[in-house]
């Protein structure tokens, strides 16, 4: 976790000039609620961080393959669209659907994926056929990384919501004795904790799309790797409560859209943060209020393990 924080505390500054350099900024607009352009190519400093570390302490694992080659992919992507935001252009949505759609296998490429669940009532155990353990997997992939930056619209939310959940699977993976997950939720957290020291309120710079998507794919990864892992009833619940915020935030907004006749896919301004904006919350009271529903969320999960251990 302290050489994640101190890679993407050194990384992050560096990556801030070469984005102002290039005008690679976030421009105002009538959905942004910033006054002024701000550097838009954070999400290259957090895939930095994340990757050298998970390289350095992980090796070569399935865990590092999954992120490089699934991560590099959705940053790239993810850059590439940023970059037309930079222009004031928008960048077509079905080209970034079909690279997440194709990140979303590359965890089941490597053994990372959900393959069922224990019998409540038998204790016997459930797996599920190939086909279902790989859309599982899939849909739970392509919804995270999609749910995470959905959030990613206040200064430090989604970068601390991140590292919410990456601390509460650590804390899982060290209580079931998963040693790779828990170093993976570490270096997770190192590094969304050495952003938010640029992203908190007032932000010198945005993770952009190429960090939340990659933030997302990251902590769904781990959660597969992890807290899915034992397949009992309670490790369904758990990363369920541990990327909670993202989740209800996702669940609100599309039921919001859906009675509203909108498009599920189209952007607006309903999602939880907008609107406490719009009840008079400052950006920090709507990211404290959020960052404490997360943590209430995680001790849920935690003390749900604990009571299973």
């Amino acid at each position: 976790m302290i050489t994640a924080f101190l890679v993407g505390f050194g990384l992050t500054p560096l990556i801030r000039m070469v984005a102002l350099q290039l005008k690679f900024v976030d421009k105002p607009s009538q959905r942004k609620i910033h006054m002024q352009p701000i550097p838009l190519m954070g999400g290259l400093a957090i895939y930095g961080s994340v990757m050298l570390t998970m390289l350095v302490f992980d090796g070569l694992s399935t865990r590092s393959w999954t992120l490089l080659i699934g991560g590099t992919a959705l940053v790239a992507i993810g850059l590439v669209d940023d970059w037309y935001k930079s222009r004031g252009r928008d960048f077509p949505v079905w080209p970034r659907v079909a690279v997440y759609a194709a990140v979303s296998l590359v965890p089941i490429w490597f053994g990372i994926a959900i393959t069922g669940v224990t019998n409540p009532f038998t204790g016997g155990m459930i797996l599920f056929p190939e086909w279902l353990s790989w859309l599982a997997t899939m849909l739970w992939t392509f919804a995270l990384m999609n749910m995470v930056n959905f959030i990613d619209g206040v200064d430090g939310l989604a970068a601390g919501i991140v590292m919410v959940s990456a601390l509460t699977l650590f804390i899982v993976a060290v209580l079931k004795g998963q040693q790779g997950s828990a170093l993976m939720g570490a270096i997770l957290a190192g590094s969304c904790l050495s952003f938010l020291n640029y992203n908190f309120y007032p932000a010198q710079i945005f993770m952009g799309d190429a960090g939340s998507v990659f933030l997302g794919y990251a902590i769904a990864v781990l959660a597969v790797d992890g807290a899915f892992k034992s397949a009992t009833v309670i490790s369904i619940i758990v990363p369920f409560l541990a990327v909670g915020v993202p989740i209800l935030d996702t669940l609100i907004v599309f039921s919001r859209r859906l009675l509203s006749h909108r498009a599920l896919y189209r952007a607006d301004k309903l999602h939880t943060h907008h609107r406490l904006l719009d009840r008079g919350f400052t950006q920090v009271q709507t990211v404290s209020l959020l960052y404490v529903t997360g943590i209430l969320l995680a001790m849920l999960s935690i003390l749900l393990v604990l009571m299973n251990v």
